[in-house]
């Protein structure tokens, strides 16, 4: 396998608050390979949203890397200036934000957002910056006669597509996306979705999509990341993760999925609520919640163990303990539900 593009080590990131730091992101290991479409999932506060901006380097305080290494092409993303990574963003990787009538400038029109965009990375001429301009807006399927249009006059679903179309403006090699489709409605998720695809497809650059809808990324990607409390707590193919999930809190997440297909199922959800990650348990930070904890959970940190082709961080999945299938039900009363 070629080398990845982007390559995170023990990134860690901190708030700081009056009572001291609140480590938002804690060791964070994962691989990107070019064209892969990793998804990343979780309750709110989990943590998804921050290691984005961390892996972007789009933090402002009180919040801030604290540790570990982003590798984008074998550079450094956390020992760069701003100066050095203002070269770097929009060309060679870009973010989709998770509002977009937030992040468009609400008083310049897109195709003068798009200028400003192209301009910040070289000199290019009225025509050249015209013809770049139309040519994404037809790559998302929006009218490029709403390069004159402001945010407010586009619908959402638009202005996330303007988006898309901004981050494409110089077929970067990686798009950052922070839940871009929560403010949509269903068949509007599904039509972006299909579009973010097909453009992956069609250009081959790579996607890291944070979401909390797990109907989402159970088509979509090829790679999934499971965040509670800052950590990851599994990791691997998407498929693998939906079908045995190696994680009790993956499972909890998959039991909370809701089917419209086969018998109908009870909802279990998760009991309890995610620890104060200014003060968080000493052991196992799910194991106030877990329905399979064990007394050492509660003292006894886990690491990432591999399970077959994920990796856990779960003590059953520990050398010293063997190993206990999680049973659920059948996969496919989980898959397309949304859709």
């Amino acid at each position: 396998m070629p080398a990845p593009i982007l390559e995170v080590r023990d990134l860690r990131v901190e708030y700081a608050t009056p009572r001291g730091s609140v480590q938002a992101v804690s060791g964070v290991d994962f691989d990107v390979h070019k064209g892969e479409f990793v998804g990343v999932v979780g309750e709110s506060g989990c943590g998804k949203s921050t290691m984005l901006f961390g892996i972007a380097r789009l933090l402002s305080p009180p919040a801030g890397i604290t540790g570990g290494s982003v590798l984008f092409h074998g550079q450094n993303l956390v020992q760069m200036t701003e100066k050095e990574l203002n070269t770097l963003r929009w060309r060679d990787y870009s973010v989709v934000m998770q509002s977009a009538m937030n992040a468009l400038n609400p008083v310049l029109t897109i195709g003068a957002q798009f200028e400003d965009a192209i301009l910040a990375h070289g000199k290019f001429s009225g025509k050249e910056i015209k013809d770049r301009s139309v040519e994404v807006m037809r790559l998302v399927a929006i009218d490029p006669i709403h390069l004159k249009s402001y945010p407010h006059q586009l619908s959402g679903g638009m202005r996330q597509r303007a988006m898309i179309a901004m981050a494409l403006l110089f077929t970067p090699d990686l798009v950052i996306m922070d839940e871009p489709t929560s403010a949509l409605d269903v068949v509007a998720q599904r039509s972006l979705m299909v579009q973010i695809k097909e453009l992956q497809r069609q250009l081959g650059f790579a996607v890291i999509f944070v979401t909390h809808d797990m109907s989402l990324v159970s088509h979509f990607s090829d790679q999934l990341l499971v965040m509670y409390a800052g950590q990851v707590v599994e990791g691997g193919p998407t498929r693998t993760v939906f079908d045995t999930p190696a994680h009790p809190y993956s499972r909890g997440l998959l039991d909370a999925f809701p089917s419209i297909r086969g018998p109908r199922v009870e909802l279990t959800g998760i009991p309890g609520s995610p620890p104060d990650l200014g003060n968080p348990p000493a052991g196992c930070r799910f194991a106030p919640r877990c329905p399979a904890v064990m007394d050492e959970c509660h003292t006894r940190a886990p690491e990432l163990y591999q399970v077959g082709a994920v990796q856990a961080r779960c003590l059953l999945h520990a050398p010293d303990h063997v190993p206990a299938p999680l049973s659920r039900r059948p996969v496919q009363e989980e898959v397309g539900t949304r859709d």
